[in-house]
């Protein structure tokens, strides 16, 4: 797994990615992104999800359902004190959030991701 830091990224995302930052919620733009398209990571521009798998969550981060098969690989956090699922990019190790078991069908999965840590291409 490459740690190559793309010198473009801001000081919140490199925060967010390589510190296990996480953003404010409810002030990412992709909050609202409803265009069809895909989600990459802004780190190495790795396709995560499609469009067609986020929903409003209300959790205040951008949420899907499903990613990509192969694309992240986890471990557990205790960083709030219990157990959460912490997921990170596998083509360049970025922290992009955690999966919790409270999403919607088919996978009843919630991949709540940092909207920093995202760019979004539309179709």
């Amino acid at each position: 797994m490459s740690k190559k830091i793309n010198p473009n990224l801001t000081s919140e995302q490199e925060s967010v990615l390589f510190e296990d930052g996480t953003e404010a919620p409810n002030t990412s733009e992709l909050n609202h992104e409803k265009r069809d398209g895909s989600f990459h990571c802004a780190n190495c521009g790795e396709k995560l999800f499609d469009s067609d798998t986020k929903y409003e969550s209300g959790s205040g981060w951008p949420s899907f359902y499903q990613s990509l098969p192969d694309v992240f690989e986890t471990k557990t956090d205790h960083l709030l004190g219990y157990a959460r699922t912490e997921y990170h990019c596998k083509k360049c190790g970025g922290h992009h959030g955690h999966i919790f078991d409270d999403g919607p069908n088919p996978t009843g999965k919630r991949y709540c991701n940092n909207g920093v840590c995202l760019v979004f291409k539309p179709k």
